[in-house]
Parts: C-alpha cells; structure tokens; sequence
C-alpha cells in the first residue's frame, strides 16, 4: 500500500469521527459552561473572585460563590453539583460543590491557569497555563495533576475534539493553534496564522466538521491610526488538510459587517448541530449570529446586523438544545438570556455586585470600550493594546521610535510614564484619546495645550481633577499589582543560583541596583528632573526621536514580558545582559563568566520573590485601594 494512498485513508477515518462526534457546551474553555441537561449555568466574575450558579428554568441566581483571585474558566463535572474553576492569579484549580456553596478542595497547579475543560465522563480536566506555555492534566477523582505538557508560548484558548483524542490550543500573542494528542501528551500539530495574529484567548471545535474557529484581533504595529491599527478577525482551521494541503482562513469581521466596525472578538459559541456561530465583540459591545456554511470556503454566512448586548460581553454559550444564547455582559454584572434565533433578550440575570468602587468599575469600563467618547472610528480601547493590564506583546513603531507595550503592573508606583517620561500622570493619555490613534472627542471638555513634534507638553498639562472620567480611568489604570514569580521555591525565598544572582546584582562590580532600586527596582521618581538614563541602546533604531535617555523600568514580573528593551530587540533576559549590552552601559556584565550570566537571570526571573509595598513614596493619589 503507497503512503499516499495511506495518508488518505487516515483522513477519511478522521473525517468520520468528526462527523459522528458530539460537541458538549462545555468543551471549550469560557467565563460560561451550561451542564449537559441545561439546568444550571456557571459564571466566574473574574473581578470579584466568585463563581455564580443560575437555574435556567427560572433564569434566577442560587448562589455565588467566593473561588480566589481572578476566576477565569469554569466547567462542569457532568450534570453537577460539583465544578472546578481557574483561579488565575492564586495559581489554583478549586472544586465546588454548587449545591452547599463551598469550595470542597484547592489543587496547587502550575502558574496562570487560564482555560478549562472536561471529558464527557467527567474524569479529567484539562488546563492551560499562560506563563508557563503548559497544559495540566487532572484525575478529578484523585483531584491531584497527573502530568504537564509542553504546548506553545503564552496559551490561553482551550477545546477538546469531539471523540477526546485531541486538545487544541491556542497562544494567545500569535493566534498560532496547536494539537496535543491525549494520550501522549505530544504536540502533534500546528497551524499558524498571519504574524500580526494577537491576542487570541478562545477556540471552539465545530462537533460534526473537522474545524476549529478561533476569535482574536490583528495588530499592524507599523500603522500608528484609528483606522489602520487593529482589526478584529475570526480565524477557521482545517484540523483534517483538505486534498493534503493546511488550511487557514482568516476573516476580517468589521468589513463583515458592511461598514459596522465590531471590536476585540473576545469569543465564539457553535449551536449543537454546529449550524450557527455566535461572536461577541467586547469593545464595542456587540455579536454577530452566523450560518456555517458547509463549503470549505465561505465558512460562515452572516445572518443579519450585528446585534448590540450588554457592557464588555466576555461570554458567550448556546443552552444544549440550541435553543438560548447566554452572555456574560461582565461590566453590567449579569447573564442576559437570548432566543437563539431572533436574539430577542428573554431576561437578565444579576449575578455579582459591582467591585472595589465606582469610580474603579467607571474607569474600566472606559479602558475597555471603542465607542464614544474615546474613539470615533471603534477600531481600538485600551485593552486592545493592554488586555487587563498585561502587554499585547508587540513592539510598535511610534512615531517617536519603536517602543515595546509596558504592562500596568505597580504603574501607581512607578511613574512617570512611557520610555521617555513624557507623561506624569495617567490622565495625559487625554492626549492619545484625542490624537491619531484613537481619535476620540476625549474625556476631558475644553482644549488642550497643543502638541509640537515631540516636546513633551503633557508634563505641563495638569489634568487631574478637570474630568470625572479621566481621573477614573486613571484609578483602573493605577490599580494592577503583581503576583510572586513561579521561579521561587516558597515566598520570600531564592534558589541557591537566584541568590548568587542578587550577590552579583546588587554588587558595585555590576551596578545593576544602581538604576533598579527599590522594592519595585527602579528609580523611577516624579521628582522633576526625572531620572533617565542613557544605557547605549537609543542608538540602536535609526527612527529613534526622543532618545538616547530613557525610564528606568520595574523589573517586577520581568521573567514574562519578553521582548526586552524599549525598542524590543533584546528576545531574552540573557540578551539583555549579553548581546545588548556591549559597552557595559547597562550594567558591567561583560567581565562575567557564562555561570554568572545565568545566576543573574536566574535572579530576574525570580522577581518579585516578595511582593512589594503597597504604598511609597513615589506612590500616585489616583488608584484603587481599600481604606
């Protein structure tokens, strides 16, 4: 028999088992999951630490339930009563009992559990873990991690195939998808996208075609515009080649909707029969109902207008016999419950109180949001850039040069802001609302001090105070903190290689605690002059216009937020230290040994080992914080 006539064989049986295959609610990881008999629904309220179970008879809230710190998967163990949850950042994976309201046991896992999902049978879950690039594998029974596989990069999305042989995954910087097969625990798959491919936290797997549908945006790092910057797209893949070739469609689903623009896909649901694709857009509070066209080509079919729901939608599921979509609506705190067909809104289900504050719920919601008053094209918000805080990943080529997305994480006690220090409080990005890149009416009424070139006259504009809106954003901006590096044996402490790493660190022979001071490792200060630095790297982008001196970042969380530098061009901590530092102006490390090389970045990794104060002196008026 010829390996070609083998190959095809293989792929027709493939191809049968997708078509007799089934695909629970459940089989794809969301803030959402419907028991398999449609009686009860989970909704993890991923900023208030809770789960909620909701009776879908009544459309009325049961319970909610305390988990930990950022719930962001639930699943269902068969029909219940028992769920497991991700609780991101507490790095656990809890089990409720959703009858009694208690949390029965919490299983220590591998850092940044994001997605999860649950066999039919409801032995094993499976987990992705952002940081790490892992899946864990749970024996529910045991409630104990039998094994860790090796995925991708930053993964987040999450589905099983329709006969469980295979989990699909997706990184969430690239959009790449991967397959590991189940009982190897192999990667045995790939299927890469465009290269502007981002932020991609959701997969779905159709349960009778062998397609996965992955909602994610498109960054052009290279168009600084409201209008050319960012766009939202579906992607489809051919998990069974066709004719031998990969497939990998990608849909752009603003000019899907004539000229609509819908922003951040945040993520899709397929009805039962796998007939109808829904897609919620969490920028500009929106989702599209389409027909999977069977076709391998169309795809999909839009059925009407996009219709508009509730504030921030970061859920979406379809009640197993097809007949309600649920939403999650998270800045509207509920549930709202559509006819699957005509999306008329049946009820709205209630089912958290607002967190920390108003003004805190406020800023977000803007941060959030593409719509009026922060753009008037609706193709980016904030979050498009900075989803919850965290970097995109990318490094875009500003106006003023390149310059990498910084994370929010201890931004209230790290100013001033961007590379350059051009900015004093987070209210001057009043400035970026109304410019090119947003071209938004703004928050704040009246004009603005203009901007010429790249003087930074923002440090002379004080915004504060002058808008409700502005200084709200301001609070949600100033409000991340961090949570311990998984690259510590217990908190507070180092490993024998970290702490020969801070020996060298803090050493004057090296002088990197000259610059990185401080329990958040900087010398940040709004103490005018700033304290800026010119550490040979300004010279390295020919399109460089504010340099050669720039702010000194934290180094808090420094083991996840590759690639390094303002400019990016430094792919590792190792580089840092190495090939980006040749004339030892960033710190002396050029007389160091290979052994001391790595003790140094095994020291930054370890960062923060201890978490830092709440408060310093450098600490802003503007954030969240309990009395």
């Amino acid at each position: 028999m010829s390996l070609h006539f083998s190959a095809r064989l293989i792929l027709a049986a493939l191809a049968v088992v997708y078509a007799c295959g089934s695909s629970p609610a459940g089989s794809s990881n969301s803030l959402l999951d419907v028991t398999p008999d449609g009686k009860r629904l989970l909704v993890a309220n991923a900023d208030n630490g809770s789960i909620t179970v909701v009776d879908t008879a009544a459309n009325t809230v049961l319970r909610e339930i305390a988990v930990g710190d950022k719930p962001e998967g639930v699943a269902w163990i068969g029909n219940g009563p028992l769920a497991v949850v991700t609780v991101y950042n507490d790095d656990i994976v809890a089990f409720v009992d959703t009858n009694t309201g208690k949390v029965v046991a919490k299983l220590r896992v591998s850092d940044e559990p994001y997605g999860i999902v649950v066999t039919k049978d409801g032995r094993y879950a499976y987990v992705t873990h952002e940081y790490p690039g892992t899946v864990s594998e749970i024996d529910l029974g045991q409630r104990k991690v039998l094994r860790t596989m090796k995925a991708g990069e930053m993964v987040r999305g999450l589905a099983l195939s329709p006969d469980e042989k295979r989990l699909y995954v997706t990184e969430f910087y690239t959009g790449v998808l991967l397959a590991l097969d189940r009982e190897t625990g192999v990667k045995v798959d790939r299927w890469e996208g465009h290269s502007s491919d981002n932020l991609c936290r959701n997969v779905i797997v159709h349960p009778r075609r062998p397609k996965a549908y992955l909602p994610h945006i498109r960054s052009k790092i290279d168009v600084i515009d409201g209008s050319g910057s960012i766009f939202p797209h579906l992607s489809i893949c051919d998990l069974v080649p066709l004719n031998g070739q990969k497939r990998r469609t990608s849909i752009g689903m603003d000019s899907y909707n004539g000229v609509y623009v819908v922003t951040n896909p945040w993520e899709a649901a397929l009805s039962p029969d796998g007939k109808r694709l829904y897609t919620i857009y969490a920028g500009t509070n929106d989702m599209n109902i389409s027909e999977v066209v069977d076709d391998d080509y169309k795809e999909i079919k839009r059925l009407g207008f996009a219709v508009r729901v509730g504030q921030n939608p970061r859920a979406v599921r379809v009640s197993p016999d097809g007949k309600k979509v649920y939403i999650a609506n998270t800045l509207d705190f509920e549930v709202a419950v559509h006819e699957a067909n005509s999306l008329e809104r049946l009820a709205c289900i209630k089912v958290c109180e607002p967190p920390k504050s108003l003004e805190w719920v406020r800023g977000k919601i803007l941060f959030s949001t593409a719509n009026r008053p922060l753009t008037s094209r609706r193709w980016i918000a904030c979050a498009s850039c900075h989803p919850d805080g965290h970097s995109d990943g990318r490094v875009w080529h500003n106006p003023e040069g390149l310059r990498k997305t910084p994370a929010f994480m201890g931004l209230a006690h790290t100013h001033p802001l961007h590379w350059s220090a051009d900015r004093d409080e987070v209210q001057d990005f009043e400035y970026t609302i109304r410019g090119r890149l947003m071209q938004g009416p703004g928050l704040l009424r009246g004009s603005l001090k203009p901007k010429i070139g790249f003087e930074p006259i923002e440090l002379s504009e004080d915004l504060a105070e002058r808008s409700k809106d502005l200084d709200a954003l301001a609070i949600y901006c100033n409000s991340f903190d961090f949570t311990l590096s998984p690259h510590i044996p217990a908190p507070g402490k180092l490993s024998a290689a970290a702490e020969r790493g801070r020996q060298l660190f803090t050493s004057d022979t090296v002088g990197c605690a000259k610059c990185h001071r401080g329990p958040y490792y900087t010398d940040s200060t709004l103490k005018k002059p700033f304290n800026l630095h010119d550490v040979g790297t300004g010279s390295d982008d020919p399109s460089e216009k504010m340099g050669p001196k720039y702010d000194t970042p934290t180094l808090l969380g420094v083991y996840r937020t590759a690639p390094y530098l303002h400019h990016g061009k430094a792919k590792t901590l190792r580089d840092v230290l190495t090939t980006c530092n040749p004339n030892d102006k960033h710190g002396k490390t050029s007389h160091l040994k290979p052994q001391e090389i790595d003790d140094l970045v095994a020291f930054l990794k370890s960062l923060p080992y201890e978490l830092p104060p709440k408060e310093t002196p450098n600490t802003v008026k503007y954030r969240y914080h309990k009395d």
